[in-house]
């Protein structure tokens, strides 16, 4: 008798358990949106607003606020939002306490096009991005684009100096010529780096950094007016 007694308990307990879960998933489906917390999971807000994406969601799902949580189709909120060319990802969540949550992931310019009344950023996936009204990145402008194409080199050069804080820093326009050769245009000096190809394009780079700490040591980087990286195993210069 002892044993069918606890036994009893035993499904008691279980059916209290699965009351108590079914009617806590069921508050918790009819608990209602009251907010929208928006996150830039790569610093701030730069191409895209709060504004913007809330504006997204609301044009395409009006009435959020107040929604039930049930109602809420997270992966429809996230095809949406990815409609915008300024995002590169999207993640969108409820949490327990009625918020809807969206991580906003906006995409990377490393290179800009101003080239035949064709304007546009080349991202760090290499693919075309529009320009902003809300903000606008400081890239090298780009030139020698053919045909509106964007040229593996050319996206792997301009990567490259993306990813590279001297280079980042100092390098303000890149040209391919048509025999697939690059020229840099400098900030500091306003000299013009003669490239070539990008075979050997690390040793390339050393050999040019190595010249700019010695030539800004003895302060004489605006007596050139071209420097030639074409050389193996030296840096030919063009005096002013």
């Amino acid at each position: 008798m002892k044993r069918y007694i606890g036994i009893i308990k035993g499904l008691l307990l279980i059916a209290f358990v699965v009351f108590l879960y079914g009617f806590s998933s069921h508050r918790n489906k009819a608990k209602k949106i009251d907010n929208i917390d928006i996150k830039f999971e790569n610093g701030d807000n730069l191409f895209i607003t709060y504004e913007m994406v809330n504006k997204l969601l609301i044009q395409n799902y009006s009435g959020l606020i107040n929604q039930p949580k049930e109602n809420i189709f997270l992966k429809g909120l996230e095809e949406t939002l990815l409609l915008n060319k300024m995002i590169e990802n999207a993640e969108v969540f409820l949490s327990v306490n009625g918020e809807l949550g969206a991580i906003i992931k906006q995409r990377t310019p490393i290179a800009r096009v101003n080239q035949s009344g064709q304007v546009y950023y080349i991202d760090s996936k290499g693919n075309k991005m529009p320009l902003s009204s809300n903000y606008s990145a400081r890239v090298p402008i780009v030139e020698g684009v053919n045909d509106d194409k964007i040229s593996d080199e050319m996206y792997t050069l301009a990567k490259l100096i993306y990813e590279d804080e001297f280079l980042k820093k100092q390098i303000v326009g890149i040209t391919q010529t048509p025999k697939k050769e690059f020229l840099l245009k400098t900030r500091v000096g306003n000299q013009t780096i003669e490239l070539g190809n990008l075979q050997q394009i690390d040793n390339k780079i050393k050999k040019l950094k190595v010249f700019y700490h010695k030539v800004l040591n003895d302060k004489t980087l605006d007596t050139y007016k071209k420097i030639n990286l074409m050389y193996s195993n030296q840096v030919v210069c063009t005096k002013k």
